[in-house]
């Protein structure tokens, strides 16, 4: 402390940090030990590689050479807690040993304080850092960290459980256990149009190099339409299920601005599926052309500031079809609405939506499907009749569903749907029956209008032929008085 503070006190900045430069180099050359940093985030994009090494060291939590470990965490995601994952707890460190060379990893926190000008709170830092000796350094950049990542990849695509982030704040994303159980197997839904989605789902994940020899981004679009209660949940579970990817449901409503829905868009994994429902109500999105008068309007007026405050319709395609589309690869872009023609042209286009898919009402397919699902059944003595019904009814999946699951009797379950079946048929009628005489009285009101029309032109007619006959005979009137005229003259 001494040297330091002559140090400081004598010599110049410039001297000062030469010397500094110089011991750091001699540290460095004389400590045996190297240390690689692997960060969670890397500014606003999710580090890949921190996941790759929080599945790879899972894995070894529990093996001979780590049981000196005095803390460690354990979750589980079964509500019975049947399987535990267990995994390491800050400033622990665990032992790895990779062709003969040992590394040392530890997870290291850090309280990072907001920022009041940018916006951003107080917020947690986590890191793994792994340390070995330095002639191992080649070794650990060129196989063991790749041998890490594959492995980690492994694990997801094996029995990894999948998570659903939530955006919270306006920023930050909030995962969760994903538990939903739905499959292609149970969905409720025809078997052409359940297979052409696998078909293109199994096409996308195996054209990387497809994608990048085209020069697009690795994203396709899909878009779910139709009433509610027709499935589209389900049919999103059923894909992150099939796919092994994870959710990401973005609420609109939540984002402040097109810079917040950036941070949110970049920070995704890769392998995820990002999901907008309700697109055409959660949130007024702006059409292009008002976005620019907005921003014109700022520009030449200070006050105008709120309005670059909104997220915008170009700041989502941006995302789904711009330049920022590029921000990580192998990602599934799920829009849902009930009413497809109140979307935006520009939203529906291929290369954004690439596939429509309509979930309608239930079909008598979907319907079997249900009754196997819950039930576990084939045939029934009802289903003619049910059948039958639903050719004439409309009813979404979810009512059939609600209604199979009322009983565990299968009898009284079935019974209990032709009952629904009856009722909106017989709802159907007599809003038709309902309907019947207005139109009857409306084509009546018309029949009456088109009469009158007819006299109207008939009467004008004849005021017309009168009008004629009157001058014709004042006509004739004229000539014979001019005939008289003529005698008394003399002159005929």
């Amino acid at each position: 402390m001494l040297v330091r503070g002559l140090a400081n006190e004598l010599l110049p900045s410039e001297v000062r940090e030469a010397l500094s430069a110089a011991l750091n180099s001699l540290r460095s050359r004389l400590t045996w030990q190297h240390t690689i940093v692997v960060e969670e985030k890397e500014g606003w994009s999710y580090n890949n590689v921190y996941s790759a090494v929080k599945a790879y060291l899972a894995t070894r939590v529990g093996a001979d050479a780590n049981i000196g470990m005095q803390r460690l965490r354990v979750s589980s995601t079964d509500s019975e807690a049947e399987k535990m994952v267990v995994s390491m707890e800050a400033g622990e460190e665990m032992p790895d040993v990779y062709e003969g060379a040992e590394f040392r990893w530890c997870l290291v926190t850090r309280e990072v304080k907001g920022d009041p000008e940018s916006g951003t709170g107080a917020h947690e830092v986590r890191s793994y850092e792994v340390s070995f000796h330095k002639r191992h350094k080649e070794k650990a950049l060129k196989e063991y960290l790749p041998f890490i990542v594959a492995t980690a990849k492994a694990i997801w695509d094996g029995e990894r459980s999948l998570s659903i982030y939530m955006n919270q704040y306006s920023d930050e994303w909030n995962p969760m256990d994903l538990q939903h159980p739905s499959t292609f197997e149970t969905l409720a839904m025809d078997q052409k149009q359940k297979q052409s989605i696998i078909d293109d789902l199994d096409r996308f994940i195996k054209r990387k190099d497809y994608y990048r020899r085209i020069g697009k981004a690795w994203k396709r679009g899909y878009l779910l339409y139709g009433p509610p209660g027709t499935g589209k949940s389900s049919l999103i579970a059923a894909i992150a299920n099939h796919l092994r990817f994870d959710i990401y449901d973005l609420e609109l409503t939540g984002v402040e601005s097109n810079s917040d829905l950036k941070k949110l868009l970049i920070a995704m994994n890769n392998r995820s599926i990002l999901v907008v429902e309700d697109v055409d109500c959660t949130i007024e999105l702006k059409q292009r052309e008002e976005h620019d008068e907005d921003e014109e309007h700022a520009k030449s007026n200070s006050t105008g500031k709120k309005s670059e405050e909104k997220v915008t319709l170009s700041g989502l395609l941006n995302f789904v079809d711009g330049l920022w589309s590029t921000s990580g690869e192998e990602k599934i872009i799920i829009f849902t609405t009930n009413y497809k023609e109140r979307l935006d042209p520009a939203l529906l286009r291929p290369g954004r939506m690439d596939m429509h898919i309509h979930m309608g009402y239930c079909t008598l397919e979907a319907f079997r499907i249900l009754a196997n699902n819950y039930h576990a059944i084939d045939s029934h003595a009802t289903y003619p009749e049910i059948e039958e019904l639903i050719k004439e009814v409309n009813v979404t999946p979810a009512e059939v569903a609600e209604v199979l699951m009322r009983n565990d009797d299968t009898d009284v379950a079935l019974h209990d749907l032709v009952e629904l079946l009856n009722s909106k048929k017989k709802d159907a009628t007599e809003i038709k029956t309902e309907n019947k005489p207005a139109n009857e009285k409306k084509d009546a009101d018309v029949i009456k209008t088109e009469s009158m029309l007819v006299d109207e032109k008939k009467d004008g007619n004849e005021i017309k032929t009168e009008s004629v006959q009157v001058e014709e005979k004042k006509d004739d009137k004229e000539v014979v008085l001019k005939n008289d005229s003529f005698t008394k003259d003399g002159s005929s």
